[in-house]
């Protein structure tokens, strides 16, 4: 990484990721999917470390596993008006849990080694095995293991305990509880890889050729000097060798070293958002020719440059940074992170036109990174929330001073190689920015993050944006403003004014309200040295309950509310109004039909402060409004098309402008009657604001082009509810206990039409090679189990989540309703 000119960062980077392989088998194999035959106990355990304990009793499971999304114990409900958590956690309870795994491993493996490995545990957990303490690890979201060498049981059986513990306030959103990552086994000769010990990183040398460097740690824990091979081969994503290094090395005994190999790469397809073309760097260890540790290494081949004149570059090309800030939990799956559920979450929001997504406020799971590396979804890695100043009580604060450095580590070793990732942040809205010893604090951070990764920039979100935060801004690379734009794009934004006081500075707009998404994007495209904008948030989720509707400040009171409710796409993965306006401002020739509902959707709250803005406009796709005949509606259209027409029941109710002037919006006020509401989107401009029906004829007379229509859509009247339809994301997948199906629940009338205001509660069965593991319907308000094998409908929808089981087979789901004909889908697992 290098400086060049004024305000002027450039960036050359290839990345890769270690890969795991995701399947359970029969034998040790290096990398062992641990996940399958726990046991667990909600509470306090005394004992539960010893191997004689007696776990009879307790619940059996498999890994991921979150204990705050279960049916508080005696109830149907996850959620108490009394949970500590409050507001901030979506009113769930954490507390105390244990977990237990009996295994075995043979004794032919004697002369290997052993090392355990968390993705991440929610919080505060201990390890045992075998009774003896292996460790603790405090932090949430960072990966950690355990070199379990010395207290592994060969031929005997082996008693793993751990113990979590999610005690008092410490979080301002929802968390979930207990192992809800994948754990892994990994065996290991004594000469080997190192855990996050490849780094791949090139440079292009020519237009059609790199440089690939791989840098590999390996680690000798003999008792005897180590004469060794070192073979790393490129594979391509198509199967074929693109190039391969080899090399001899000797190590001492007990030590470790990091050996360099560079492999030329000639015509090499480069990662972007639009082509995330991926490599496999294969490292194998030699030791008297015979075959030894073997690693592979996913990587992208990519260059960044970053500079206030010409924004962000990827691959030489100017990118505009559309993007979200995301929570880790999967809604109705809690904090469990499922890679399918990981990888759905950011199919979605690349379908919807994000380019880029912020991890807020912690860094991902792998399997998430992993998939933004495999569909070209750029990201900014955020290690914390706080650092030694608490935001609550029991927080991250308690453990920073001592923990930090690991826990940076352990982001930046872990997610260096992944190409999706384009910058580090070391925190958001830490508490007392503007004071020299947090100052201080981040130029530490930011020094050992550009130390431990010189390839990429570090950045961090700040709000309350006064020039007293330029000591702070100053050590970063890229300056991250939350909330800057004002909205109104009219009004001169706090972007431009910065930009007038500190004229190199690297901008990106790390959050910005719903509401204000106009001004924000306008911002970001008008203003080269603000190279992008996030909103809050791209995907909703559990906790801060009700920011999005009754906003701050946030009280008790606010139960039953137990969703932010202010996310693009709800809990289940379906859009929001807000995000099919933000299509209009991304994207081209988009039209959504939207109706003011005449009672708000729910009750308003007239304390709500007025910068709390996290809110959207009261809007739904429903033209069913039995009892308003005559009665005038407010009819939005989003649009990206030059000009609207609307009609009602086939009559023109007249043409409008959506262009930039009009903030892409156009509004109606229509005379409720059943029947069809249709837009139609035309191409062209117009030098008059059309404000009442005319004929083309007219309107070509006025100065209106009128060119052909781009795009139709219709809001129809649907009738009585009285089927069911059933719609998986995949209708085949994976066997082996960890892969899921996704299936929309709709009540519609009987042409087909979806009816938005059914609520009838709907009980599901399932038989064969599967399990429900999850239900929702993104009410925000609703306190119904997410683990029960019922729902209610809400707005004529609601989800069913099914996991294939350990063998293959079919799997055939049936929902039922009183008054409805029983659905049924079959899922083939194979």
């Amino acid at each position: 990484m290098k400086f060049t000119g004024k305000g002027i960062l450039i960036m050359v980077l290839l990345s890769g990721v270690l890969f795991f392989s995701r399947v359970v088998h029969a034998q040790y194999n290096r990398n062992n999917l641990f996940d399958a035959g726990w046991c667990f106990h909600r509470g306090g355990a005394q004992g539960a470390e010893n191997p004689s304990f007696d776990d009879s009793g307790w619940k059996k499971l498999d890994l991921p596993h979150d204990w705050s999304i279960e049916d508080l114990p005696g109830t149907g409900s996850p959620f108490d008006r009394d949970a500590v958590s409050q507001v901030s956690g979506g009113f769930t309870t954490g507390g105390t849990g244990w977990y237990r795994k009996r295994f075995t491993v043979p004794s032919n493996l004697k002369n290997k080694k052993f090392m355990l490995f968390f993705e991440g545990v929610y919080m505060n957990s201990e390890v045992w095995l075998n009774g003896k303490s292996l460790g603790r690890h405090p932090y949430g979201y960072t990966s950690f293991w355990f070199d379990i060498s010395e207290s592994i049981s060969l031929d005997g059986e082996n008693v793993l305990s751990v113990k979590v513990m999610n005690e008092g306030e410490n979080s301002r959103w929802y968390s979930g509880s207990g192992i809800y990552r994948h754990v892994w086994l990994q065996v290991l000769p004594q000469l080997h890889v190192d855990t996050w010990g490849t780094r791949v990183t090139t440079r292009l040398t020519g237009d059609n050729e790199a440089r690939v460097n791989v840098n590999t740690n390996i680690v000798n824990q003999s008792d005897q000097e180590k004469r060794f091979r070192v073979v790393t081969t490129i594979i391509s994503e198509y199967g074929g060798s693109e190039g391969r290094a080899e090399s001899e090395y000797v190590i001492e005994a007990g030590k470790s070293s990091g050996i360099n190999q560079n492999i030329q790469i000639i015509k090499p397809r480069l990662w972007s958002v639009e082509t995330p073309f991926l490599y496999t760097a294969v490292t194998e260890i030699y030791e008297n020719e015979v075959p030894g540790d073997r690693t592979e290494t996913t990587f992208g081949i990519r260059t960044l440059s970053f500079s206030s004149a010409d924004g962000f570059l990827l691959n030489g090309k100017s990118v505009k940074l559309k993007g979200g800030c995301v929570h880790h939990d999967n809604g109705p799956l809690g904090a469990k992170a499922y890679d399918r559920a990981e990888e759905r979450r950011v199919e979605i929001l690349k379908e919807s036109g994000f380019n880029a997504i912020r991890c807020s406020h912690n860094p991902p799971s792998p399997a998430f990174l992993d998939a933004c590396d495999r569909l070209g979804m750029l990201v900014i890695d955020e290690a914390f929330d706080m650092w030694s100043r608490q935001k609550n009580p029991y927080d991250y604060h308690l453990f920073f001073n001592d923990w930090w450095r690991s826990d940076v580590e352990s982001m930046v070793l872990r997610d260096r190689n992944h190409p999706s990732v384009i910058m580090w942040s070391i925190g958001n809205e830490i508490p007392d920015r503007h004071k020299p010893e947090v100052v201080e604090q981040a130029k530490m951070l930011a020094d050992f993050i550009r130390k431990t990764d010189p390839g990429r920039a570090v950045t961090s979100a700040v709000n309350d944006l006064k020039p007293d935060k330029d000591p702070y801004f100053a050590v970063l690379d890229i300056a991250g403003y939350n909330y800057a734009s004002g909205g109104d794009h009219n009004k001169e934004s706090l972007y431009r004014k910065d930009h007038e006081r500190v004229p190199g500075r690297i901008m990106a707009g790390t959050e910005s309200y719903p509401l204000e998404a106009f001004g924000s994007w306008m911002d970001v495209i008008d203003n080269p040295f603000v190279i992008g904008d996030f909103v809050w948030t791209a995907f909703d989720y559990i906790g801060e309950a009700s920011i999005g509707w009754r906003g701050y400040w946030q009280k008790q009171d606010f139960f039953p509310w137990n969703l932010a409710y202010c996310g693009d796409i709800d809990i289940c993965g379906w859009k929001r109004p807000q995000s099919y306006y933000r299509d209009a401002l991304w994207k081209e020739n988009q039209l959504s039909v939207w109706v003011t509902p005449p009672v708000p959707s729910f009750e308003l709250n007239p304390d709500r402060q007025s910068w709390s803005k996290w809110h959207w406009l009261d809007a739904v796709d429903d033209w069913n409004w039995e009892g308003y005949d005559g009665r005038s509606l407010e009819v939005s259209v989003y649009s990206s098309c030059a000009q609207v027409e609307l009609f009602l029941n086939g009559k023109s109710l007249g043409r409008k402008l959506t262009g930039r002037p009009e903030k892409f919006m156009a509004i109606w006020q229509v005379p409720y009657q059943p029947g069809t509401l249709k837009a139609i989107g035309y191409q062209g401009k117009s030098q008059v604001n059309i404000q009442v029906p005319h004929q083309p004829e007219t309107l070509k007379a006025l100065g209106y082009q009128v060119n052909d229509q781009v795009i139709v859509k219709e809001l129809k009247s649907a009738g009585k509810p009285v089927r069911i339809r059933l719609t998986p994301d995949r209708t085949v997948i994976r066997a082996g206990g960890q892969d899921l199906s996704y299936i929309t629940v709709e009540l519609t009338d009987n042409p087909g039409l979806r009816n938005p205001k059914a609520e009838n509660q709907v009980t599901f069965e399932i038989e064969g090679q599967g399990s429900i593991i999850g239900t929702g319907n993104a009410n925000p308000v609703s306190l119904e189990s997410f683990t029960g094998n019922e729902r209610k409908a809400w707005h004529g929808r609601c989800m069913v989540i099914v996991r294939s089981a350990t063998e293959r087979g079919n799997i055939v789901l049936r929902a039922k309703s009183p008054g409805f004909d029983t659905a049924e889908i079959q899922i083939k697992s194979e």
